[in-house]
């Protein structure tokens, strides 16, 4: 099962740049989107030709603003959005689909932001996410992907010292927020098969042609229940699929 998760940021602005045959070139079983910025009818819009898959959306509130979307091969079980949780809710930030043996979220983290005004947002999202996934986990594995919008360690992201502690994304309020995620038993696929990986990065500034250089961070994940590792074939970063300043993130499990 080919599982991809990719922070579109804009599904209407990567729709012009060939989205739907970037999915069929990429031909996954699952997608998981982040960022949207659309309403779920235009992002039913976007996806409508897109043969062969079931989707699904949650928007926020707000139009044009965050937003994620699960696109399936395989019908699941059930979907659900959000948290249960009101002040979580409004942003469309989390998306789930069921299926036999475990539960698949799509998550996109709140943003710290660049004056750090949602920080501690951003760590009360991170607690209360993580609360609810291990409920999930009670009754069957999780996997969880999206933009955690946090580089978990040094080798994470190209410039380290000069962003520690004081750039969004790699404060260590949200380093220790990832931390809580792996202690709590969810295992980051990507550096559970590479784990001295380096140049390894998900997204990339606009500025100074930090994507041409590999100037980047990895901020994108796939999480998996312990009981799942042993089913991960592979963890990728499809550095080579544009669209958007981040680019896929993929998963085969057997």
């Amino acid at each position: 099962m080919k599982l991809i998760s990719w922070n579109l940021n804009g599904i209407r602005a990567v729709a012009k740049k060939g989205l739907l045959d970037k999915i069929t070139e990429m031909n996954p079983d699952v997608i998981c989107f982040q960022e949207t910025k659309a309403q779920d009818d235009q992002v039913a819009e976007v996806l409508t030709d897109l043969k062969g898959y079931h989707f699904y959306s949650n928007s926020a509130v707000k139009k044009g603003y965050s937003g994620t979307a699960i696109v399936s091969k395989l019908k699941p079980l059930s979907i659900s959005a959000d948290i249960g949780i009101e002040e979580h809710d409004q942003e469309g930030r989390v998306l789930t689909a069921e299926y036999e043996d475990f539960y698949l979220t799509t998550v996109y983290t709140p943003n710290s932001k660049n004056d750090l005004s949602r920080l501690t947002d951003r760590q009360n999202f991170d607690a209360a996410f993580l609360n609810y996934l291990k409920e999930l986990e009670k009754n069957k594995p999780v996997i969880v992907c999206g933009d955690l919008n946090v580089a978990h360690k040094d080798i994470d992201l190209a410039r380290p010292k000069s962003n520690y502690n004081k750039s969004a994304g790699f404060m260590q309020e949200e380093i220790d927020g990832m931390d809580n995620f792996t202690n709590a038993g969810l295992i980051d696929s990507f550096r559970h098969l590479h784990p001295e990986k380096t140049d390894a990065y998900s997204w990339w500034s606009y500025r100074g042609g930090a994507r041409d250089r590999n100037v980047g961070w990895r901020i994108d994940y796939f999480l998996v229940s312990e009981s799942l590792t042993n089913r991960i074939q592979s963890a990728n970063i499809l550095s080579d699929m544009h669209g958007s300043d981040h680019c896929p993130v993929s998963v085969d499990l057997k």
